[in-house]
């Protein structure tokens, strides 16, 4: 009977499983935290913001900027997935930089934060290729999912979460209601200015006529009346003076930029 019970309790204890040694068990694997770049010209803002992201565990500060062409060249040396712009900005602003960065990175999106909010700044700035938009007082939470939402290939607009193919049907409908003044069809008014536009603006804002502003650029006179007339289409505007304010209210030159 001893000889029995013995077999049997050797027999039990070699069939009981074994755990793995520490070095053989699986690590868990963290998702690659998000990239993100700010671009404000106060040094006091970017602050904020930095504090808030750093205590998010799955984004990590690619860098920061203080002006649209220095946002240009630290995104191509740091490779963030998402930027945070201003639009109100010294040399290029916050729209400009936006379009010259989405045309030149399909991976990328920019989200919009702002001080100058209303609905046609929203549209300029999606048109821009902007993926979500923002006036400054958002709520830090609502800003982080949407970095994690944007980051993800969505866009966030007005409180909706849409993918690319939703976007033009949204922007179809908002040219809708938008009412033009100059006649044109609401599509085109809000398309981006151009560079050159952008200058030849600067140059309205500070009061320069035709003639001078064809000296100042190296361009014909006609060449700047083709602008204007551009200009003016786009922004659904009657006059240079108009455009100046438009401009001016949306934060696209600064006003110490305008003396």
């Amino acid at each position: 009977m001893k000889t029995q019970n013995a077999k049997s309790s050797s027999k039990t204890s070699t069939t009981k499983p074994t755990s793995k040694p520490p070095a053989l068990r699986k690590k868990k694997v963290l998702p690659p935290k998000v990239r993100v770049m700010i671009v404000d010209d106060h040094p006091l803002f970017r602050a904020g913001l930095r504090r808030v992201l750093e205590l998010e565990k799955d984004l990590e500060i690619a860098g920061e900027a203080a002006n649209g062409q220095e946002a240009i060249e630290q995104a191509r040396a740091l490779q963030p997935q998402v930027i945070l712009m201003d639009v109100n900005l010294p040399n290029m602003n916050g729209l400009q930089a936006t379009r010259e960065l989405t045309a030149a990175r399909s991976d990328i999106a920019v989200i919009i934060l702002t001080a100058y909010h209303d609905d046609e700044q929203m549209l300029h700035a999606i048109r821009s290729g902007a993926s979500a938009y923002f006036p400054k007082d958002v709520d830090p939470q609502e800003l982080i999912r949407s970095i994690h939402q944007v980051s993800a290939g969505n866009y966030v607009l007005n409180d909706s979460v849409l993918a690319k193919p939703q976007v033009a049907t949204w922007l179809l409908n908002q040219f809708e209601q938008m009412p033009t003044t100059s006649g044109e069809s609401p599509e085109f008014a809000f398309q981006p200015l151009s560079a050159r536009e952008m200058e030849i603006l600067t140059c309205i804002t500070r009061g320069k006529s035709n003639k001078e502003i064809a000296q100042q650029l190296g361009i014909s006179r006609q060449t700047v009346k083709n602008h204007m007339t551009s200009i003016l289409r786009k922004l659904a505007v009657n006059d240079r003076t108009q455009a100046a304010v438009y401009a001016l209210r949306r934060g696209w030159i600064r006003l110490q930029d305008a003396r």
